[in-house]
Formats: C-alpha cells, structure tokens, sequence
C-alpha cells in the first residue's frame, strides 16, 4: 500500500471536502454558527478489488471536492475473495450497504453503488445518474429539508437540527467518520497494478441521539472529532424494521 503524498492530500481535503462552511467561520469566530444545507448527501459503495469502480472512485473523487455536497465512500469487503483485500473495506460498511438493500426492496447489491439522500441508488460511475438523481430530488422536496447548524468551543461540538415543520417528525442523528485522502496501489486482484487516490472514506457510523421534528441540540466532545480524518453527520429517517431511510440533512463537521 502507497502512502504517496499524504501530507500534501490531507492539506487538499481540508481545502476541498470542507470548504462547505469555510467563509462561514473564521479564527476566533469558532462559536458562531455554521449553516450548511448541501444539495445532497451521496454514499458510494465500492471496492479496490472490483474492475468497475475506478470510473466510480474517479466522479466521487469530483463530488468529494464539491462546497455543496455530502461524499461518504464505503468500502465494502465481499469482494476480497478476488485475490486483494480492500485496505480500508470494513464488514460494518457491507451491512450498511445490505441494510439498504433490504429497505428499497432489492435482491442483491452491487458495486459501484450511489446512495442519495438515502433515497434511491444509481450506478455510482453514471454522472449522469448521480447528478440527476441530485438535481431532481431537490426539486421534488427529498433533498435536504432540515438545516443543520454546526459551531464548536474548545472542547465541544454543537449540532443544532432545525424544526420540521409539516415534514417528517423523527429521524436519528447518524455521525459518520472518514479518513483523510488516501493513494492506494492495488496489488492483486482484477485492478492490479492501479493506483487509485480514495476520498472520504468510511471508517466508523455512530447514532449520537434521536430528532423528532423541532429544532434541538446536540454536543460532542471535540476530543473525538479531533483525532478522526474527518466527520460529517446526517440527519437520517430510520424505518419501524430498523432500516435507514430518508436523509433530511447533512453537513461536515469542520475542525478547528
């Protein structure tokens, strides 16, 4: 595994993965809040032993970089069998990726796939599919209808979740952590011999509390954010069966 540049790509993913909110906080405004309401939140599943998903890893490497979007990539591990194992595949990201399929009622999964809004899934190298699942969600009202505020002390995060109004009235508070950009070269498998630079990958999802449509805050201790690569935190529906739903909102949550 190649490490090459990773000073220099974790200083770009501070630039770019979490610019959403950078004119919104300066030095020394730290308790002010940060408003972020994203076009949408966009989870790819994918693999470095699966041929199709380089074209995959490349748009969301794009989407990564994006002000107004959410990117979560979730490096599944059912297809180690290959030949190479996925360096930063995890089981918990494989049930994830299952548990969606059991909501939108399919019978198998599959790589490269796009999750937006929580809502639908797409082939994950379409950008044609993944912007226009984007673009006619936030037209149709299933984009992000919930604000989520973010503002930090020196030793605690705040997120506050706005009021629903006439919306959905419960929904869990989801933290998702990511690690820094990461180039990989793959030495086995169906991609041998590619050298891929992978963004925002997944590596822990924790419920931090529960949301029932008013307005409402939460606190984390900055201790935990600190050492992670990087976190965001969405705003996401969970079915009666346990399975995620609707995403209602979304942002990054932005070191000091």
């Amino acid at each position: 595994m190649a490490m090459a540049s990773r000073k220099s790509l974790w200083l770009a993913a501070l630039a770019l993965a979490f610019s959403a909110s950078a004119g919104a906080g300066h030095a020394g405004e730290s308790d002010k809040l940060q408003i972020d309401r994203p076009l949408g939140v966009v989870e790819l599943f994918t693999s470095q032993g699966c041929n199709s998903c380089p074209p995959a890893d490349a748009l969301f490497a794009e989407l990564a970089a994006k002000e107004d979007i959410v990117a979560l990539a979730y490096h599944v591990d059912y297809w180690d069998y290959l030949g190479w194992q996925d360096t930063l595949g995890r089981k918990e990201n494989t049930e994830r990726q299952y548990d969606y399929m059991r909501a939108f009622g399919s019978r198998s999964v599959y790589t490269p796939q796009a999750v937006i809004n929580g809502r639908a899934h797409v082939n994950g190298a379409s950008r044609s599919e993944v912007d226009g699942a984007l673009a006619r969600m936030a037209k149709s009202g299933e984009g992000m209808r919930v604000a989520i505020k973010v503002s930090r002390t020196s030793d605690r995060v705040m997120i506050d979740a706005g009021d629903a109004g006439n919306g959905p009235s419960d929904a869990h508070v989801v933290i998702v952590y990511f690690d820094p950009p990461q180039t990989i070269k793959v030495g086995e498998g169906e991609n041998t011999g590619r050298k891929m630079t992978y963004w925002n990958a997944v590596t822990g999802v924790q419920t931090a509390g529960m949301w029932h449509g008013k307005a409402q805050r939460y606190e984390l201790p900055m201790s935990e954010i600190a050492k992670k690569g990087g976190c965001a935190v969405l705003l996401q529906s969970v079915g009666k069966d346990g399975m995620p739903g609707p995403i209602l909102g979304a942002a990054f949550i932005h070191k000091p």
